[in-house]
């Protein structure tokens, strides 16, 4: 671990570790104090001197292109910050299923950041029939090219931000072991477990994950995801780059108008969440986002077209809309995230 964080440039002193000896376990945290469980705001520590990283990614016809993405080095910084833990037991307790987690994480980020696709705005969605019907990949191709295309070809995808935000997070994950990575064991195994049911995007996620919906299935509590895990909990401004949260639209009225009965938000760190139609030149800080779902009920599903609907929220109401519904808030306190799939203790799915 020490170095680890050396490698990252984690400056000594910025990490407190700690061993109870009892149980055996060692305990790493950011040095901040123990009631700082925020993490957007990461960025404008100049002592962690947090920088973007330039990466890679395939692009059409065998090209690569290069995206800003978030760092490494502030992923791992947000993992140990206080408002919530992660665990590395078991099977997963090494460095290297860490760095794994780092990376996904990265990966997932970095495909996000140029986001385009189409809003199908309560209509019927549309995907590129030569990969996909309705939903579903065809036989005859790889499913990292179905996926692939979705990023490669935007323009062809007209899809609501729930299929968007399963998609992003698989080809996070996907990606990340096959062209990453290169362990085609890891990769067997997250796609062995995506084809379970002949349904790669379904059931990607736990079916607790919806247990507030109205029209929730009790059968689906003890369902657990394919890929993704959840953790409950979580503080109030507290986001990992990577992790996929969900705003809840609170008001009985907008609700119920397709599309806009919450929102689907993936943390890219550095205080940005995905704009997956590109509404907002790619990405919304935190208090857009808010600010975004918020205005549903008073009729803004366009910033422009509805801009004279637009009632500015207080500084006062931005910080209860940022709690959960139980609070008066809009944020739910769970974030979603991948297994760690180094562990054999992956839960069976049917």
């Amino acid at each position: 671990m020490s170095d680890y964080l050396a490698s990252l440039e984690v400056a000594p002193g910025l990490v407190v570790k700690k061993m109870d000896r009892t149980n055996g376990t060692l305990v790493f945290t950011l040095n901040t104090p123990k009631d700082d469980v925020d993490t957007l705001s990461l960025k404008d520590k100049p002592e962690l001197m947090l920088q973007d990283e330039v990466v890679s990614l395939p692009a059409k016809r065998g090209k690569e292109r290069k995206v800003h993405t978030v760092s490494k080095k502030e992923i791992l910084l947000a993992t140990l910050q206080h408002g919530r833990l992660t665990e590395f037991k078991d099977g997963n307790c090494n460095i290297e299923a860490l760095k794994d987690h780092v990376g996904i994480r990265q990966n997932t980020v970095a495909w996000s950041e140029r986001m385009n696709l189409v809003w199908p705005d309560g209509g019927s969605a549309r995907w590129n029939m030569k990969y996909w019907e309705r939903g579903t990949p065809k036989a005859g191709f790889p499913l990292h090219e179905a996926i692939n295309d979705v990023f490669n070809n935007q323009h062809k995808y007209s899809i609501g931000c729930y299929a968007a935000a399963k998609i992003v997070m698989i080809q996070g994950l996907l990606d990340y072991y096959r062209r990453i990575k290169k362990d085609p064991a890891l990769l067997k195994i997250v796609e062995n477990r995506l084809w379970a049911d002949k349904e790669p995007l379904v059931n990607v996620e736990p079916g607790i994950m919806w247990d507030f919906e109205t029209d929730f299935d009790p059968n689906e509590l003890e369902r657990p995801g394919k890929i993704l895990k959840i953790q409950y909990g979580i503080a109030p401004k507290n986001f990992i780059p990577g992790d996929w949260a969900y705003l809840l639209n609170t008001d009985q009225i907008s609700y119920r108008k397709t599309g806009y009965e919450g929102s689907n938000a993936i943390y890219m760190g550095r205080n940005k969440f995905i704009d997956l139609y590109n509404d907002r030149g790619h990405f919304y800080t935190f208090q857009q986002k808010i600010d975004e779902v918020y205005q549903w009920r008073n009729g803004v599903f366009n910033r422009s077209r509805d801009s004279a609907k637009i009632k500015p929220l207080a500084e006062q109401e931005m910080e209860r809309l940022s709690t959960p519904p139980s609070e008066g808030g809009i944020l739910m306190d769970f974030r979603v995230s991948p297994y760690l799939f180094r562990s054999n203790e992956l839960p069976k799915i049917q």
